[in-house]
């Protein structure tokens, strides 16, 4: 099976519901260790995404074109450090998405992207308790998906999953990079927001997926 764009529009409209219903939650998260903010921020920017999605008056052609979409919104509309990572990492992975639908190997190379595009900008590895700390588990497992034969669908069941254990994995962590370094050893014991919204983000692609292949 491929996903094409109706998935990746799905998945749009997905994270932005599952954003919105979730932004106290990620404020309250981002509230331990940050600003306080995170969930705002992501429901206003996946708002004014489905606002452009709504507006649009040709469909668009490409999976990359809708993450593109994404991308450029995040930018423009996000505060704090989510809207220049979230929309590096849609746009590295819309420069390797651009055709009608992705098989397997083409979600691990949009995956891929997406954390290249994340460390690049935040110059963040494992362990530093980032949302690095849920990507990275979520582009190894669809690594391992994808080599071990599975679908496009069952790789992202795999990321996702991936990245929700990756999420729950920042709770003992000291945060050495971003605003909640700050804390040092206060940092530990919390959940970071930025691992937990890409759990959310995974999570709906991979629903998305199983509604459009299944």
């Amino acid at each position: 099976m491929t996903l094409d764009v109706a998935w990746a529009v799905d998945w749009t409209r997905r994270t932005a519901d599952e954003v919105f219903a979730r932004r106290s939650e990620l404020n309250e998260l981002d509230r331990q260790i940050g600003d306080g903010d995170h969930g705002e921020n992501m429901a206003r920017g996946f708002t004014a995404v489905i606002a452009r999605l709504d507006a649009l008056e040709e469909p668009l052609g490409t999976v990359g074109d809708v993450l593109k979409l994404i991308a450029t919104t995040l930018m423009s509309k996000v505060g704090g450090a989510a809207g220049p990572l979230y929309g590096t990492a849609y746009l590295r992975a819309a420069k390797v998405s651009a055709t009608p639908a992705l098989d397997a190997p083409g979600v691990v190379a949009m995956l891929e992207a997406a954390l290249e595009g994340i460390v690049a900008r935040g110059k963040a590895t494992t362990g530093e308790k980032t949302m690095v700390d849920a990507w990275s588990p979520a582009v190894e497992a669809a690594v391992a998906g994808s080599t071990g034969g599975a679908d496009a669908a069952a790789v992202l069941v795999s990321a996702a999953s991936a990245a929700e254990l990756g999420a729950v994995a920042t709770i003992p962590l000291v945060a050495t990079k971003g605003r909640a370094s700050y804390l040092g050893e206060r940092s530990a014991g919390h959940q970071d927001p930025g691992a937990t919204s890409t759990a959310i983000v995974l999570r709906a692609a991979s629903d998305a997926a199983a509604a459009h292949g299944a």
